[in-house]
């Protein structure tokens, strides 16, 4: 039988340590969207302008399926990004 390196036992622990640290800390996706129709909108939709309001607000996590958002929130915070132990709530 044959033994595992030290060092390659050590780098694959810490590559397994780094993955779980970075995708707990990681962002969940966001998208302009249309708040009443749910429609994804050009970033630049919700980014404001002197002077100008704005159609967009943003939208955390889900999916877009026909240019339609589903399965996130508005709500950043209840947004699970997911990851190796991590805790959160999903979206809503």
């Amino acid at each position: 039988m044959r033994r595992l390196r030290s060092s390659t036992v050590v780098l694959g622990g810490m590559g397994v340590l780094a993955a779980t640290i970075t995708s707990c800390g990681s962002e969940p996706d966001k998208r302009c969207v249309d708040p009443l129709t749910r429609e994804k909108l050009p970033s630049y939709e919700c980014e404001s302008r002197s002077g100008s309001s704005t159609r967009g607000t943003y939208y955390y996590g889900g999916s877009v399926s026909d240019n339609r958002v589903s399965g996130g929130s508005f709500d950043k915070s209840a947004v699970d990004t997911g990851g190796f132990g991590c805790s959160g709530s999903g979206g809503g």
